[in-house]
């Protein structure tokens, strides 16, 4: 087996896994870092911190891996995913089931250094991550099950923390689903068309014409959520202020998303991203000062 083999093989597995496309991280990230830092009350374990960080990083991998497992048959028929590795042929569908598991094993691994109650909860976790990619044939809210699934990274990170999952663990875990419905409804809109052809179902088809209200009913829901949060911890103004800026980016993706054009919905999810840091950097000034 050459190196040049070898590199190619590593480069398409790099790009199966998305890890040149790092904003999936970024907005699984920043959830898992909220509530490490509520949990820590500012000030997380080092270990924890680490696990949750890389465990973010290769199960968001696994993820993307058997997504693209699951819509082999879909993503050549899809301008914007017709390029990946399965869908050009570069990667074949055994090759992608074997680092799927490779990444999965990895990662439980890592979660193995951390209390009993994160171990078993790594189970749900890794059970929603690989059965997502096949919600989309049976109903029309996979979006709805990605929130479910980004989201219980929140459980796990106060279950590592504090080794309890108390009351308001789970009301930012609600807020987070709700978040991920939103941002992944934006994404599915740049794929509207293309899904209505192959027969892929998403909110952005079930929401029809309505989609930019539900999802800003939804975005009032999450910012009233997160302002239970501040209240049930006693965070005070860099919290808010964080929160003030998290509903400015909200109003900014419903500007983007008003004519819906593709590009300026893609814009729209992306800029999920900032939204998360945002109120991350709200809650570490929070607990600095």
């Amino acid at each position: 087996m050459d190196k040049a083999f070898i590199k190619d093989r590593l480069h398409q597995y790099w790009l199966l896994g998305r890890f040149h496309r790092p904003i999936g991280i970024y907005i699984l990230l920043w959830p898992s870092l909220w509530a490490l830092w509520i949990a820590g009350k500012g000030r997380p374990d080092g270990l924890v911190l680490l696990v949750i960080c890389a465990g973010v990083v290769l199960m968001r991998a696994a993820g993307c891996v058997i997504n693209d497992y699951a819509d082999r048959d879909f993503d050549p028929h899809v301008e914007r995913t017709r390029e990946r590795p399965i869908a050009a042929g570069l990667v074949k569908p055994k090759e992608a089931l074997a680092l799927f598991v490779v990444l999965c094993l990895i990662a439980f691994t890592l979660v193995l250094l951390l209390n009993t109650k994160t171990i078993l909860l790594s189970f749900v976790a890794a059970f929603l991550a690989a059965s997502y990619p096949f919600m989309k044939r049976y109903t029309h809210l996979p979006q709805a099950y990605l929130g479910i699934a980004f989201g219980f990274a929140v459980p796990m990170a106060f279950a590592a923390q504090t080794d309890t999952i108390p009351m308001v663990a789970w009301i930012l875990y609600l807020a987070v689903m709700l978040w991920a419905l939103v941002y992944d409804t934006m994404y599915a809109m740049v794929d509207k068309e293309d899904d209505l052809k192959i027969g892929v179902k998403s909110t952005a088809i079930l929401f029809g014409d309505k989609e930019r209200e539900i999802m800003g009913v939804l975005q009032i829901i999450v910012m009233g959520l997160l302002i239970t949060v501040g209240m049930m911890e006693q965070l005070g103004l860099f919290y808010y202020v964080g929160l003030a800026g998290a509903a400015g980016l909200f109003a900014y993706q419903q500007k983007l998303i008003f004519h819906r054009q593709k590009d300026d919905c893609f814009k729209a999810f992306l800029n999920s991203h900032r939204l998360g840091q945002v109120v991350f950097c709200g809650l570490v000034l929070e607990y600095l000062f």
